[in-house]
């Protein structure tokens, strides 16, 4: 029985795949030498910890010594303890896929990027003129090489079985890419995906269909078309269609309609990633509303910038199985673009930033223009009539989005975790909306660190106080963490320098009226402490040694007291 429909419409498709791309990129933007055996750690999910996260890529060294993908750190570093652990970073691998593409681009025009490290290229006008397929993808390859990395080209009908071949180096034959897909596993469609987003979905698809006896992309491709799509949706209509060999979607070749195309120009000019994709972002926001208006997914995000150096353009594959791009997925990929556009411009016109933390001179962007193409219907969705979906998400974003306007970038701070043993060190402030990397990474160790659960509020400035026992004694711990009473007592006064001090009744001040402070003297019912931490020690001024302290007042607040230099301070609030 053949595997594929009568009508079936397959176009000759060139794939170019850059192995290990996350790990070659990681490698690059951390000069460190390409035989290093080095794995990348995907992010962690749930707030885990730096050993609970998983290998998602690997190069080759690391792969003879033992590592795979999925391994959990410890077990990567077991089977090669001179592993190279490198962070995930989408906009790092984006950024320096760039020269890759346009290395592509001067043997093949209209490429399409379906992720980094993955090219698609119409492969049938450009055989003509190399004279073979197999010409064309040496000319690839060739290219590429001049631009400083190896890759491999291969060729099929449909999407899924050209990623598979040039996963081996291979050119199918035309006609031949049912025949090569069917014994393959099923699980080899994750290699199909364009969206990282999607892998989880796909992975848990094909769980269940090995759970139901298909094994093979064959004995998917074999069901009923319409039986697969009335069980599984969407997802299952994509999976069916390159299972058989065939496009991802049936082919739309037409002009894409102008309501479904967005633009502005920027006035000032950007000079800056940030500043540009701070437009992208309210661009991106205008084009899904759009497509959700029109019922409809995108099946390729075309981005086009005009700097005053000239015009640039680069075509996004995207996933419509589960949904298409959302607006933070559509401005993500513009962000990666620009950087990788204005980083290489720059590095062209006047060689890498020199010095640490330098920026490179990049050329002004002056108009940003995002186009939806291939478009086709989405999936149905009914609004709930509260919770997230119900609309007050978005109206919070657009006002979020309405004083940056006015106010600037840096006027709407959000708060994202960082690495640090003093809760003051644990998160930072970075502007709305934008996906900050912070230096302080929190989920390595950070030993002396207190224990959960974290202060709900963090004092702008320690409050100077006084720890008293029950016979109104100072409380002293000394350096062998002795304490010379219980707590019993917390007095509030002013740092005046004394050590008695004046307590503060009904005065101005800013923490006595913060919620969950103190205002004068407090009992204690309960204490938990102390801990040491002593950070920079060997630094020449003797670096910052401190003791902290719990407490738990009468009416159920909690203090975060801190000993400094002899002398206590109240530095949080627990809720």
């Amino acid at each position: 029985m053949s595997t594929s429909s009568p009508h079936a419409v397959t176009t000759r498709t060139a794939v170019l795949w850059v192995p290990d791309w996350p790990v070659v990129a990681a490698l690059t933007a951390a000069d460190l030498d390409a035989h290093v055996p080095a794995a990348v750690l995907g992010a962690p999910s749930g707030g885990g910890t730096t050993a609970g996260r998983s290998v998602v890529a690997t190069s080759a060294v690391a792969r003879t010594a033992g590592v795979r993908r999925g391994m959990r750190r410890r077990q990567a570093q077991e089977a090669c303890p001179d592993l190279v652990l490198l962070e995930v970073h989408d906009e790092r691998d984006a950024r320096a896929f760039e020269p890759v593409a346009a290395a592509a681009e001067t043997v093949v025009a209209g490429l399409e990027i379906a992720r980094p490290g993955l090219l698609l290229l119409p492969a049938d006008g450009a055989a003509r003129y190399h004279g073979s397929e197999r010409a064309l993808a040496e000319a690839l390859v060739a290219a590429v090489a001049e631009a400083g990395h190896e890759c491999q080209v291969g060729v099929a009908d449909g999407l899924l079985a050209a990623v598979l071949a040039a996963r081996s180096d291979a050119v199918v034959p035309p006609g031949g890419s049912p025949a090569a897909l069917a014994g393959r596993p099923v699980g080899e469609l994750v290699h199909a995906v364009c969206d990282p987003g999607v892998v989880a979905a796909v992975r848990d698809a094909v769980g269940l269909w090995r759970r139901l006896g298909l094994h093979t992309l064959g004995d998917l491709a074999a069901l009923p078309a319409a039986s697969v799509s009335a069980r599984f949706g969407d997802l299952g209509t994509w999976a069916h269609r390159l299972a058989r060999g065939e496009d991802e979607r049936p082919p739309a070749r037409r002009r894409p309609e102008a309501d479904l195309a967005v633009g502005t120009d920027l006035d000032p000019p950007a000079d800056r990633v940030d500043a540009a994709a701070f437009a992208a972002r309210r661009l991106a926001e205008e084009l899904h509303a759009l497509l959700v208006t029109h019922g409809a997914a995108c099946g390729r995000l075309r981005i086009t910038a005009r700097t005053t150096e000239g015009e640039l353009e680069r075509l996004w594959r995207t996933d419509t199985a589960a949904g298409g791009l959302s607006a933070a997925r559509i401005t993500d990929r513009v962000r990666w673009q620009l950087e990788g556009w204005l980083t290489d411009a720059a590095r062209r016109r006047t060689g890498p930033a020199s010095g640490p933390g330098a920026a490179p001179e990049v050329a002004p962007v002056v108009h940003l223009a995002l186009a939806a193409e291939d478009v086709a219907p989405a999936g149905t969705h009914q609004p709930s009539l509260w919770g997230a979906d119900a609309g007050q998400d978005e109206r919070a974003r657009q006002a979020l989005d309405r004083v940056q306007g006015l106010l600037g970038g840096d006027a709407v701070l959000t708060v994202r975790r960082a690495g640090g043993r003093h809760p003051r060190h644990r998160v930072r402030l970075v502007p709305y909306g934008e996906e900050a990397v912070v230096d302080r990474s929190p989920d390595r160790p950070w030993p002396g660190a207190l224990p959960s659960p974290a202060p709900a509020t963090v004092l702008p400035e320690p409050a100077p106080v006084r720890l008293l026992d029950a016979a109104g004694a100072d409380v002293v711990v000394d350096a062998r963490l002795a304490m010379s009473g219980r707590p019993a007592l917390v007095r509030r006064h002013r740092d005046t320098g004394s050590s008695t001090g004046s307590p503060l009744h009904g005065c101005d001040d800013p923490v006595s009226r913060r919620p969950g402070g103190i205002s004068g003297e407090e009992r204690i019912v309960g204490w938990a402490g102390p801990w040491p931490l002593a950070e920079r020690w060997w630094a020449p001024d003797g670096g910052t040694r401190r003791v902290h302290l719990q407490a738990v007042l009468e009416d159920g607040r909690g203090l975060l007291l801190a000993q400094v230099a002899g002398a206590w301070q109240m530095e949080a609030l627990y809720d």
